[in-house]
């Protein structure tokens, strides 16, 4: 039994080195990178939130310009309805009403294309960002002997020595000179076979 004993310590004690050996991990190397300044400072960032900011201001005079008409003709035949006191409107006025209603529908839903698209394009912006981002992480962190990459907004302190922020972005300035600020149309939806 002592026999079995020993040789079963003797397996284990060079087994142990070798599962030991096996977990050894490196050295943290950490860097950091801010990743708001990169986005923020990027050429190519900067000119795609001007063209989105552009959007949304065209979306919303488009919206003013629906709404106000709307409003004044809605005012409009909404006195008309109130002269009638109860009495049922004319067909003169149940046309006004009907045709006030289909364009009221119509620039509902022409906003809310508006929007869909603004929504779409802004993360088709930030696709393409994130997409050069990626390569751009691992040469910066080869370049720099780091195995770690932490982002600088989740971090309580860091040395000014472990910031790679202007390597990324002067690297995705290079690998980002532009960016299209118009997501392609969006794919329609499937019709069902045979009718």
């Amino acid at each position: 039994m002592k026999k079995l004993l020993a040789t079963a310590a003797l397996a284990a004690s060079l087994i142990t080195p070798a599962v030991a050996q096996a977990q050894a991990v490196p050295a943290a190397v950490v860097a950091v990178v801010d990743l708001q300044r990169v986005t923020a400072e990027c050429t190519a960032c900067k000119t795609a939130q001007t063209a989105l900011q552009a959007q949304i201001a065209a979306l919303q005079s488009r919206e003013k310009n629906l709404s106000t008409p709307l409003e004044t003709e809605g005012k409009s035949i909404q006195t008309a309805v109130n002269a009638l006191n109860g009495k049922e409107p004319d067909a003169a006025l149940a046309a006004r009403i009907k045709s006030w209603q289909a364009k009221r529908d119509q620039g509902s839903q022409e906003i809310a294309a508006g929007q869909q698209q603004i929504q779409r394009n802004q993360q088709y912006i930030e696709k393409k960002i994130v997409d050069k981002l990626g390569p751009i992480y691992q040469q910066v962190m080869q370049k720099r002997g780091a195995n770690i990459l932490v982002e600088a907004g989740t971090t309580l302190a860091t040395s000014q020595s472990v910031d790679v922020t202007g390597d990324v972005l002067t690297s995705l300035n290079t690998a980002l000179p532009s960016i299209a600020v118009t997501a392609p149309a969006a794919p329609k939806p499937a019709t069902p076979q045979g009718r």
